[in-house]
């Protein structure tokens, strides 16, 4: 038998949790904002930002993956570097992540300080980088993107900790 603790080291399983967590669309707990159905069990879910978050970078059929929660490369999202954003208040750094939850992850500290060395902030270290800098390629950051995930996705403002600041 398992505890959770446990499980929560056994990557299939995180693989298995992570591919059902979606959006709680229910009318139960909405203090919840996100639901993974394991069969007959729902387990409800907050976190402090948001659930996807990207521990390092891998590449999986030469092309840049962005593996996250842990589960090595079972669970990865394709690397878009021109989508990276940093939010200067916190200097959390975010990435787009699956639709089903919210369509943006968090970048682990560790390796959002990795890429921190990389940034580009053309309009003062008050304000987002502009630009970033992987693998001998400079990109312009897209930072649009973010915006109006958050605005659409009402339902994700609940496990933000930055809200006020948009």
């Amino acid at each position: 038998m398992k505890n959770f603790t446990s499980c929560f080291k056994e990557k299939k399983f995180l693989r298995f949790f992570f591919n059902q967590l979606r959006i709680n669309q229910t009318d139960r707990y909405p203090e919840f904002p996100f639901i993974s159905l394991c069969g007959k069990e729902r387990n409800y879910v907050r976190c402090d930002d948001y659930p996807f978050v990207f521990t390092h970078v891998l590449e999986k059929d030469n092309v840049k993956h962005l593996a996250h929660n842990y589960a090595d490369g079972l669970l990865t999202v394709k690397f878009e570097p021109e989508k990276i954003f940093m939010m200067p208040e916190s200097g959390r750094v975010y990435h787009p992540a699956p639709d089903r939850v919210g369509s943006i992850g968090l970048v682990r500290s560790k390796l959002a300080i990795e890429f921190s060395g990389k940034f580009t902030f053309d309009h003062g270290e008050n304000q987002p980088p502009t630009h970033f800098h992987f693998e001998g390629v400079t990109y312009n950051l897209d930072r649009n993107w973010f915006f109006e995930v958050f605005k659409k996705n009402t339902k994700i403002k609940l496990c933000n900790t930055f809200k006020h600041t948009l």
